[in-house]
């Protein structure tokens, strides 16, 4: 195994295997992931920021299952930053820890470590640390758009005109990004009063608009009920929960990126490949767009939940 050490910001990191392929399709290099992510680093930070985070390791390539890493590596250096939290166990695993270890990535040379550990996605949940040291409260809201079948990102787009529109009624602004995969995001900063009301505010809207556009839109998680519609998880809003964050690669056939979008690109979509950004892609982006995040946690607005 080669390797090299390099400094960043004045943390020394072995960097191992930068001429491997982790994009077999496309001959991306795990190089290239970590030259991409000290590139966004600056818009990428932000978005992670106080939220721990659950790697998503493909260390034999994109190709491949990979695995997801929500404690911390045991091989992260001490000055890696960490948080120990309960751990919510699920019935089938009952006898589970009790705590689990998160990473929080809130510099660039815990970032270039991350990605040494073919880390290619970063998922995030809608809260941060609270001042305690606990879970705090929500302050995004997310509705995750998952289209099924032969419905696509632009049916995607055309469910998130409704959305933005529904939220615009009650006083509530709306970012989009796309997953990097096949759906798409919105987000909302809110500032709640339960724990719960991100869910429920966004499990109700879901079911009122698969009420009212059943063509478009379905307010069951079942499979079979998708086809050629778009189902609105709401379900993301759960604390143990998260999201592929902004600016993030994706292990798919090329190396993807979860894309911040403007409303006009949203609005103007008709073709799936119209959506699609690269890491190159991205790169450009910022350099014409900036960061389309920028002012998304500038106003945490009030969640009129229905209880």
């Amino acid at each position: 195994m080669t390797s090299v050490s390099v400094s960043v910001d004045g943390r020394v990191l072995k960097l191992s295997n930068l001429d491997k392929v982790l994009y077999p399709q496309v001959g991306f290099t795990k190089g290239e992931v970590i030259d991409y992510y000290v590139a966004v680093a600056p818009v990428l930070l932000p978005r992670l920021a106080g939220r721990p985070l659950t790697l998503r390791r493909y260390p034999e390539g994109a190709d491949t299952d990979g695995f997801f890493e929500k404690h911390a590596s045991r091989h992260a250096p001490a000055w890696v930053r960490t948080v120990l939290l309960a751990t919510r166990k699920p019935q089938a695993h009952p006898s589970g820890p009790a705590e689990t270890e998160y990473v929080l990535l809130d510099d660039l040379p815990g970032l270039v470590w991350a990605a040494n550990l073919a880390a290619l996605e970063l998922h995030v949940p809608q809260w941060t640390m609270s001042p305690d040291g606990g879970r705090g409260h929500p302050d995004l809201m997310v509705f995750d758009l998952d289209p099924g079948p032969p419905a696509d990102i632009v049916t995607c787009c055309r469910v998130a005109e409704l959305l933005v529109d529904a939220l615009a009624a009650d006083g509530l602004p709306a970012w989009a990004k796309t997953s990097g995969s096949k759906g798409m995001q919105l987000y909302v900063p809110v500032t709640v009063d339960e724990v719960t009301d991100t869910s429920e505010y966004a499990r109700q809207l879901c079911l009122r608009l698969a009420a009212s556009h059943p063509d478009l839109v379905v307010g069951t998680m079942a499979k079979q009920a998708r086809p050629g519609r778009v189902y609105i998880d709401w379900s993301q809003n759960h604390q143990a929960k998260t999201t592929i964050a902004a600016y993030s690669l994706r292990a798919r056939r090329e190396p993807t990126v979860s894309t911040p979008l403007t409303w006009a690109e949203v609005r103007a979509c008709q073709r799936p490949d119209e959506l699609v950004f690269t890491a190159a892609d991205v790169r450009a982006r910022l350099d014409a767009h900036g960061d389309l995040l920028a002012d998304l946690e500038i106003t945490h607005y009030p969640l009129p939940v229905r209880r």
